[in-house]
């Protein structure tokens, strides 16, 4: 094969959707800590879906089209680090072949090479051993290959790209020590590796297929919401003819009939989503601009017998606060820390970047701060912020749940935006967190041998204690908590496993060995039986 068109690229995409699939679980296993949370293969596998549903429903058949229909929806439906560098591996592709019907090898060839260059500008701090360095080394030798072998097919450029991306995850131990002392490589190059190969089962003549079994969909992930309201889902997407189109006036035009809304542009493609009791209307607005390209009208419930009364407009508050977390307790406690809007999320589901920015639209506030209270969900909430832009958006950086509490203790409505973000940045960076789970696997880790099954304890990214009885490991892990200097405050999030004998021996080893003020919370948190946070 010597060109691949749009409609080739989708059954090349379908099979790596498939194959990628069906090693989810396989990706997922890979996680560095031997804990019941690791999601790589999962949040790489939906992220991929929900880019791979957009492409395939593409009505174009020209590559370019195509790749940014797969950009866009990777873009929405990126979940964790993994997903969120996915996107913009196959942003960086969409770039490269904007505006093409068809490429070649040496196009294809660049097209990877810029995909693995737009993925390391969009993290502010890259680190190598992971799935970029497998993107960048994978795509620089196989386009250095092409330069000497020029008359190579397609198939023979993925078997170069493929063996590349394979020497390059073999080695990531060797760039990342932690993946080098649990014994791994890198998850995320893993999945990435996975894509690969089913690019090249497709050209083989042996197109992947998704196995039978309990693999999520991206759908079926969907967060179940309470939705109250009557009217309309209405969803189309619109290919420009007005060069003079206004994203904001289309909204405001928009929001004057609906609620939920969603408008996102993507050079000369409009994608939006109301809920609204008149989608007539809505499709009369947005018709001013353009053509039509897909469209989709949805009864939320069943027409009500009496007459809707017309909405009240609410008057836009100073602060919105969104925050992701898990479990009823610390739901609860959220709230009543003035949290405007929940994701529920976490360790185990981290949410989409299109999960962010519905929340986002929903919030009628000037200011809003998002707490994403784990590592692995703070690119998502930042691509989020990109998309919407025109709104005055911060991210809080708090990696755990403990630095979310902190950071909402020091939040006050009356005060301004710079105050408010100083004050709670300061409440993050001096917080210490940790918590106590269970392995789910054999390995040694800083010295530590752990068997599957046991407890471990953690702070940060280290484990610190592992012992088959989880009050063993609590009181190791209190133990390197209490090092921290000038504290005076330690608080106890109770989660799923957790007993009242457990936690008044936790209570009275605290009392015995420190100073500190305790603070107990029922969180009820699934997957970490205790959570700490001192400062």
């Amino acid at each position: 094969m010597k060109t691949i068109n749009g409609s080739i690229l989708k059954e090349l995409l379908k099979s790596a959707d498939a194959n990628l699939s069906n090693h989810q679980k396989e990706v997922d296993a890979l996680n560095v800590f031997p804990v019941p949370d690791g999601d790589t293969g999962t949040n790489m596998s939906m992220t991929f879906q929900n880019g791979v549903k957009d492409a395939v429903a593409c009505y174009s058949e020209d590559i370019g089209e195509v790749s940014k229909a797969l950009s866009r929806g990777l873009l929405m439906g990126a979940r964790g680090n993994s997903g969120v560098i996915t996107s913009q591996i196959f942003r960086g592709f969409a770039q490269s072949v904007e505006g093409k019907k068809a490429i070649d090898t040496s196009e294809l060839s660049a097209a990877f090479e810029n995909g693995a260059r737009v993925a390391y500008k969009a993290i502010m701090k890259p680190v190598e051993g992971t799935i970029l360095t497998v993107i960048r080394e994978a795509s620089w030798y196989a386009n250095h290959y092409f330069g000497e072998h020029r008359e190579i097919s397609i198939e023979e450029y993925f078997d170069k790209l493929i063996e590349y991306a394979q020497d390059s995850l073999e080695h990531t131990p060797e760039l990342l020590p932690v993946l080098k002392e649990v014994g791994v490589v890198d998850s995320g190059g893993q999945g990435l590796l996975y894509i690969l190969e089913g690019f090249k089962a497709y050209l083989a003549g042996e197109p992947c297929v998704k196995q039978d079994g309990e693999v999520q969909d991206a759908s079926s992930a969907a967060l179940e919401v309470d939705n109250d309201e009557f009217g309309y889902c209405t969803e189309y997407i619109i290919r420009l003819n007005d060069k003079k189109f206004d994203e904001n006036i289309l909204k405001n035009k928009l929001a004057k009939i609906g609620e939920s809304l969603v408008v996102v542009k993507d050079d000369d493609i409009v994608k939006v989503h109301v809920h609204t009791l008149t989608p007539g209307d809505a499709l009369n607005i947005a018709q001013r601009y353009g053509e039509f390209i897909k469209l989709k009208i949805e009864n939320m419930q069943e027409q009500h017998s009496h007459i809707v009364e017309e909405k009240i407009s609410e008057v836009r508050k100073e602060y919105g606060i969104i925050s992701v977390c898990s479990g009823d307790g610390l739901n609860e406690l959220f709230k009543e820390l003035r949290v405007d809007t929940i994701i529920s999320g976490g360790q185990t589901m981290n949410p989409s970047c299109e999960s962010f920015v519905e929340e986002i639209n929903k919030l009628n506030a000037e200011h809003i701060f998002i707490l994403p209270n784990n590592s692995n969900i703070i690119l998502a909430a930042n691509q989020a912020k990109d998309i919407l832009s025109e709104r005055d958006i911060h991210v809080l950086p708090t990696k755990t749940i403990p630095e979310g509490i902190a950071a909402l203790s020091m939040y006050s409505p009356e005060a301004k935006v710079e105050e408010n973000l100083e004050e709670m940045q300061g409440a993050i960076a001096n917080i210490a967190s940790g918590s106590v789970t269970y392995a789910i696997k054999d390995t040694t880790f800083n010295g530590i041998e752990v068997k599957k099954g046991d407890f471990i304890a953690m702070t940060s990214k280290t484990i610190v204690a592992a012992s088959p009885d989880r009050l063993a490991a609590t009181l190791g892990l209190l133990d390197e908590m209490f090092k921290k200097e000038d504290a005076e405050l330690i608080t106890l999030i109770s989660g799923e496993g957790s007993t009242a004998e457990e936690i008044s021996a936790i209570e009275d080893y605290i009392a015995d060995n420190s100073d500190l003020e305790l603070e107990v919370i029922e969180g009820g948190q699934p997957v970490y039986s205790y959570l700490f946070g001192v400062e």
